[in-house]
């Protein structure tokens, strides 16, 4: 029991503290950046590129922000573009991080054009090369009490239930062995025992018991509940899929 309640603690401050600037859905922008006089209309720019790489831009009054972002200011990234000019260069950092004040990311752009507004923007879209696509897949945790409140109220591993009903926490593929730890009613997560990185995670789709699947190295497809088993769908070299099924213990 206390090993399970171990397991899920280290998962999920793993969630917390492990976030990637493409799990998050919801970006803010603020008023007014930290280092700039003006604005030049970099946030202009940031928001127009940013709803391109599927984010939602939160601007403004917070009470009009959207629910899950308004209730959880974990689920929202926090964007700032930093002024770093040097001499004859405009040079801009552009800065992402998450409600714990990480920093998750910076970017670096640099420009030759003299005039403010037009080398700090062309500086800005430099920095937009590292920038992912929004794939939100994980649950943003608001605070490690919640960690702990959860540990509690789910002291084992072994009492995770399935939406197929099953009890069974533990499955193998035959060469894996992976442990499932629900996250909340929406994603649940498969890990080897002597790892916290989850081997793949799993969120709900609109079909009942259909998940879309996004494994540790970044890569997705799609898995489900089948006879009480996980089925994963491993694409295959010659453009079809093949089952990987792992049995519940």
């Amino acid at each position: 029991m206390k090993k399970g309640s171990i397991l899920i603690l280290t998962i999920c401050s793993m969630l917390v503290f492990g976030q990637k600037v493409s799990d998050y859905k919801y970006v803010s922008i603020p008023e007014k950046f930290t280092t700039f006089k003006e604005k030049f209309d970099l946030d202009v720019l940031l928001a127009k590129f940013l709803n391109g790489k599927k984010y939602v831009v939160l601007k403004g009054n917070k009470d009009q922000w959207p629910f899950e972002a308004k209730d959880n200011p974990c689920n929202v990234l926090n964007a700032d573009v930093i002024d770093d000019s040097g001499f004859l260069r405009n040079k801009v950092i552009l800065q992402f991080k998450d409600c714990h004040d990480k920093v998750l990311l910076a970017s670096k752009g640099v420009s030759k054009i003299k005039e403010y507004k037009e080398g700090f923007q062309e500086a800005l879209k430099e920095t937009f090369v590292t920038i992912p696509v929004s794939y939100p897949t994980t649950v943003v945790m608001p605070a490690e009490t919640k960690v702990v409140e959860q540990v509690k109220e789910s002291p084992s591993t072994e009492n995770v239930t399935s939406s197929t009903g099953s009890s069974a926490s533990k499955y193998s593929n035959g060469k894996l062995s992976l442990q499932k730890v629900q996250i909340d009613n929406s994603q649940f997560i498969l890990v080897r025992p002597d790892s916290s990185v989850p081997y793949a995670t799993f969120k709900e789709t609109t079909k009942k018991d259909v998940f879309r699947v996004k494994f540790e190295n970044g890569d997705t497809t799609i898995g489900y509940y089948e006879n009480g088993n996980i089925v994963i769908e491993v694409p295959s070299s010659n453009g079809g899929y093949s089952k990987d099924i792992f049995l519940g213990k």
